[in-house]
């Protein structure tokens, strides 16, 4: 086992599937003691124990982080458990429609709002004290939308500029406390979001999404995982303020260059971890938050 993370203690948000289970498990893989935090509907409890079966160290919390009160219970969880907080990985978020602006459920824009900012800002402002005693760091979850634009996802590609600047932001703020801020800006990913039969997007976007990667492929969740753990490790000890793409050259192209790579180059590389939920998670809206949205309080 490695140990880039030797020692560490990480909180990662969203770490029940896709992205954020990559994540867990390459920290975990690194020496970090890790919180697996997501919704209770998300296979937060399978990668916990998957992470604990190989060796690891892992707690599960389970919750919805887009509320003050959660967030400051799962920083609470990792320091009760663990004794510190080194990382906190913000990679929870939503992708729960894709239709243009003037037909775009009110709905759906509201959901993003909640898990893409509500949660990015109570889970750093909840983690700051924390961070600041360790001299820790913030990964936040951004995207070549953020920097773009996403036609047919408008809202999308808003809520992750929010995040793109809000990170920037902590990043000046809290370099006098020693504390450093980044995010990863991945491009499609080959996870349940970028696929029709499990995501919001037609078979046409979904073509036109991957012909679009000057790659020609999706990236894998491990492929992104791992400048996470470039950027919470010791080693980017003088990177703070930056946004990592992880795009396959999406935010340099300008045509679908995509279809022109050869079919051996646009094979997915063999990773490393387990990964069993990559395709897992939920897209669609969920029957409490709709709620919390129509202003009723959650339970």
């Amino acid at each position: 086992m490695a140990n880039r993370l030797s020692g560490k203690v990480a909180i990662v948000t969203g770490g029940g599937a896709g992205i954020g289970e990559a994540i867990a498990k390459k920290f975990a893989q690194e020496g970090a003691a890790v919180v697996v935090a997501g919704f209770a509907e998300d296979p937060v409890q399978q990668v916990t124990n998957e992470i604990l079966a190989s060796g690891g160290r892992a707690v599960a919390f389970q919750g919805d982080l887009s509320h003050e009160a959660t967030a400051l219970a799962c920083v609470q969880t990792a320091v009760g458990q663990f004794g510190k907080l080194d990382v906190l990985v913000n990679n929870a978020g939503a992708f729960p429609a894709a239709e243009e602006l003037d037909k775009y459920p009110v709905e759906a824009f509201e959901y993003m709002v909640k898990n893409n900012i509500y949660t990015t800002f109570h889970m750093s402002r909840a983690a700051l004290p924390e961070l600041q005693k360790t001299r820790g760091n913030i990964v936040a979850a951004g995207s070549e939308a953020g920097q773009m634009g996403e036609p047919m996802n408008t809202p999308y590609g808003g809520t992750k500029g929010f995040v793109h600047a809000f990170i920037k932001g902590i990043a000046g703020e809290q370099a006098k406390n020693g504390v450093r801020a980044n995010c990863v800006g991945p491009g499609p990913i080959d996870t349940a979001w970028t696929h029709k039969e499990t995501g919001p997007m037609t078979s046409k976007m979904e073509k036109q999404t991957v012909e679009g990667v000057p790659m020609g492929r999706r990236g894998t969740p491990e492929e992104v995982a791992n400048v996470y753990l470039f950027l919470a490790s010791d080693e980017a000890s003088f990177v703070t303020g930056a946004i990592y793409f992880v795009d396959g050259g999406v935010t340099i192209s300008k045509s679908s260059s995509g279809a022109e790579v050869s079919s051996d180059l646009k094979k997915e590389p063999d990773g490393e971890l387990n990964l069993e939920h990559s395709k897992d998670g939920h897209t669609e809206i969920r029957s409490q938050d709709a709620g919390h949205m129509m202003g009723r309080s959650p339970q």
